[in-house]
């Protein structure tokens, strides 16, 4: 018995060398006959881009008399002024939503009371001995910029707003500012059939 236990091994350890020698070859002579178009996959379609890209920014470089560019400058920036002793009025950013009958009752609409159904964006800005004549507003689509002689806001949106959308109301009786912002959001057309 143990003389054939040590000649099955030996017969097993023939075959695989037998076996692993042959495929060693098969693949030796499958890549001989592979050729340079085989190599290729689809990112070696079409031209090569970074050395296009590499060109012109480095045609833009030598072209613009700006310090920096527009990438390494954080949007909203351009509105902190730290020298600007004026101080930030009180603020308070409310998110609306419209609600029909339709949501309140029936329930048929996808709507639900979380903030990524609401439409609109309420800020309330309190400028007390302050004329409406007097505000300066500007509203890009993730800054809002309000400055009057006594006070200077910047605010950064919590959400993208359509900036050309807004709409603003002053108060002096309040003397308080509303502004009102659509809110820009990927999947809207989702959210809010």
């Amino acid at each position: 018995m143990d003389c054939v236990g040590v000649s099955s091994l030996q017969n097993l350890q023939a075959l695989s060398a037998l076996l692993s020698s042959q495929r060693e070859e098969e693949e030796e002579e499958d890549y001989k006959h592979v050729t340079a178009g085989a190599q290729l996959g689809p990112g070696h379609i079409g031209p090569l881009l970074k050395k296009d890209k590499e060109v012109s920014t480095a045609y833009m470089k030598k072209n613009s008399k700006d310090i920096w560019s527009e990438e390494e400058v954080a949007e909203g920036a351009q509105y902190e002024d730290l020298a600007d002793p004026r101080p930030q009025p009180e603020y308070e950013v409310i998110l609306k939503q419209s609600v029909g009958t339709e949501d309140l009752f029936l329930g048929l609409s996808r709507k639900d009371p979380s903030s990524m159904c609401c439409e609109a964006m309420l800020v309330k800005i309190k400028l007390p001995d302050t004329k409406a004549a007097d505000v300066v507003l500007d509203v890009k689509e993730k800054f809002l910029d309000l400055r009057t002689p006594k006070y200077k806001l910047g605010l950064h949106l919590p959400h993208p707003v359509h900036s050309q959308e807004g709409r603003a109301q002053f108060f002096s009786e309040r003397e308080e500012m509303e502004v009102t912002l659509l809110m820009k959001r990927p999947m809207d057309f989702i959210n809010l059939q």
